[in-house]
């Protein structure tokens, strides 16, 4: 069997019927290695379990590039499944440096939570009243009353993804901006939403958090009854995706701005 790449590597898989069987045609065919001697990552299955796998990187002391295949269904984060040439991919694959959102959040019953995320940051109201939010950048307040269903963050990464069906901004990749989203607003009416440098801190105050309770999710990390969600860019961990050149992040994040 064949080394990848001369680099020792790590094979993980989705629990899904697609991921499993290429699993089982790679182990065939290529040398892998535990995750904890690894020195690149090849993942099969979808988004979602693109998204665990770079989260379980950002829990190692040692990040890991990842280069995945897509198993699942839109597969928008993954390279193409193909058994044959995969050396020759790796070696060819173009690098993308991401710098994930960090996000601290506080309970109404002081607790406080310290999750990470690569697509966004949401507070979405848990009932059917409305979410009342003061929004906040780098200590100013910038919104003192955003009543909607909720709020979120996205990174470039993750523009394209719930960002954009609430209908905020495609980011280019090393735009350094993040994008601050309403998810159905009613007050302001007009505001749709911000750029914002990423350099920048953003604080989301929930103004009645006891009568309209929110929730706050870091991609699937999910945390309830918050009271205070602070999201900045944690340039201390940052993650890299490879990608075949002809299917490249940047070029496909592009062109889904001439999507209809």
């Amino acid at each position: 069997m064949n080394a990848i790449a001369d680099t020792p590597t790590a094979l993980l898989a989705s629990p899904t019927e697609a991921a499993q069987a290429a699993e089982a045609m790679l182990l065939e065919r290529y040398d892998f290695v535990p995750l904890d001697e690894a020195e690149q990552v090849i993942a099969l299955g979808g988004d979602g379990f693109l998204l665990q796998t770079l989260h379980e990187m950002l829990s190692r002391e040692r990040i890991c590039p990842v280069f995945g295949m897509n198993r699942g269904t839109v597969g928008f984060l993954m390279n193409e499944w193909r058994l044959d040439g995969l050396n020759d991919r790796i070696r060819g694959a173009r690098a993308f440096s991401v710098a994930p959102l960090k996000m601290v959040a506080e309970t109404v019953s002081g607790e406080r939570f310290v999750h990470h995320a690569i697509n966004e940051v949401s507070l979405l109201r848990e009932t059917r009243q409305t979410a009342w939010l003061e929004v906040s950048v780098n200590g100013r307040v910038v919104l003192p009353e955003l009543v909607c269903d909720g709020v979120l963050v996205a990174t470039p990464a993750g523009s394209t993804a719930y960002n954009l069906s609430a209908q905020g901004p495609i980011l280019p990749l090393g735009s350094n901006l993040v994008a601050l989203t309403p998810i159905s607003p009613f007050r302001p009416r007009r505001w749709r939403g911000a750029l914002i440098p990423d350099e920048l801190k953003i604080l989301v105050r929930v103004l009645d958090a006891t009568k309209r309770p929110v929730s706050a999710v870091a991609d699937q990390y999910e945390v309830r009854d918050v009271c205070t969600v602070e999201v900045l860019v944690d340039r201390t961990q940052t993650l890299t995706l490879l990608f075949d050149p002809e299917h490249a992040l940047d070029e496909r994040i592009t062109m889904e701005q001439f999507e209809v």
